[in-house]
């Protein structure tokens, strides 16, 4: 599925703390904790609690937050529909990367196991 350059643009240009806080209310209101929302951003970036917070204070672009990311191998199987685009038809690489972590947060709002949001069953 093809993203328009001004939609890809956008998502370049918004900053991780910006979305940061949407992501901990959406979790917390479904009775998910942000430590599990940290889990899973680790495990799809790399980036440990202390980094996370440091690249909020910097006010980073997703771009520059996903380009410092060591992906996790298993993000391809990341799969569905996310925002009205099939993840796996996206094909701008930070347009993809970001729809990974919008369903990742998604699926732990949704209850599903942990083990199962990881990839790992």
């Amino acid at each position: 599925m093809k993203t328009t350059a001004k939609h890809d643009e956008r998502i370049a240009k918004m900053t991780f703390a910006s979305v940061y806080p949407h992501y901990i209310t959406k979790v917390e209101k479904k009775g998910r904790t942000k430590e599990e929302l940290h889990e899973v951003i680790t495990w799809l970036t790399g980036y440990s609690s202390k980094k996370l917070q440091e690249l909020i204070e910097e006010k980073v672009t997703f771009e520059t937050f996903f380009k410092e990311a060591k992906l996790n191998p298993n993000a391809q199987l990341i799969k569905g529909v996310i925002c009205g685009y099939r993840i796996e038809e996206i094909e701008t690489p930070l347009t993809k990367q970001t729809r990974y972590l919008d369903k990742l947060v998604d699926e732990l709002v949704k209850g599903r196991k942990m083990e199962k949001i990881l990839r790992q069953a």
